[in-house]
């Protein structure tokens, strides 16, 4: 377990991460069909609360199967349910036109984001959310990660009336507008990269008026927390580590 300072009042070393494999990760989870979607679902049965993650543009990568399986498998105290509804329908972004240098390359990536624009999926997450709940009545309160992509559509959702979380996280989000943090209503914590925008990181971290936990991990690329993590390079890995604790702590502080 790679150590971690003390946060905003909560204890260090609450978390007990399991040893992380750099490549052939076999996913604990399963796959179930939730609110019309497929799903990635893993953590206990007799868990008490709930993440959904909102993936980034390529899907069901390794590494975001194995950060979920983190979540639901390592704090002390806490128990979480993990679920990650595939928006994709089995079509993610090929991560083979990354990065997009070629024009062809670019007009493959503008598509995708044509065909799932962030605001269409945010508007469709709190249905989601509630066949989750439903179908799993154990669980009383529940939070939201997202990464990349994913990250503006959980900063969508959370800060739209229809937000049904109590919690939230975003790893390396894409397209940080620090004017959506104005109306965010429930604790939130941003782990950003060395890629996004630092000036606008901070104008988002001065806007939110919850409870929050912003930082910058200055060495890592937009996509340590995802798919686009080399576990295999010791430093992304122990930051890899570091991220998934910090937001363990988080929602086990607010959630």
């Amino acid at each position: 377990m790679s150590g971690m300072p003390a946060q905003q009042g909560h204890s260090a070393a609450c978390c007990n991460i399991p040893p992380v494999v750099s490549k052939g990760y076999s996913p604990k989870g399963s796959y179930e069909e939730l609110g019309g979607y497929k799903s990635y679902v893993t953590g206990p049965d007799s868990a008490a609360k709930g993440i959904i993650v909102i993936f980034d543009i390529f899907g069901y990568f390794p590494q975001t199967l194995q950060g979920a399986d983190i979540l639901s498998s390592s704090h002390d105290h806490e128990k979480f349910k993990v679920f990650i509804p595939d928006w994709f329908n089995g079509e993610p972004c090929p991560i083979e036109i990354f990065p997009p240098d070629t024009q062809e390359k670019k007009d493959q990536l503008g598509a995708f984001f044509g065909k799932f624009p962030p605001p269409g999926i945010a508007s469709k997450v709190p249905a989601y959310a509630k066949a989750v709940a439903d179908k799993n009545p154990h669980i009383k309160s529940w939070a939201i990660l997202g990464y990349c992509w994913g990250g503006k559509v959980t900063t969508l959702v959370t800060s739209s009336d229809e937000n049904p979380f109590k919690a939230a996280a975003i790893a390396h989000p894409a397209m940080v507008d620090h004017s959506e943090a104005e109306n965010i209503k429930v604790p939130f914590c941003m782990l950003a990269s060395k890629d996004e925008p630092a000036d606008e990181v901070k104008k988002f971290e001065d806007t939110l008026k919850v409870p929050k936990h912003v930082e910058i991990f200055g060495d890592q690329i937009h996509g340590w927390m995802a798919a686009r993590s080399d576990l295999e390079d010791k430093r992304v890995m122990d930051e890899y580590i570091r991220g998934y604790e910090t937001v363990l702590n988080f929602f086990a502080k607010h959630v």
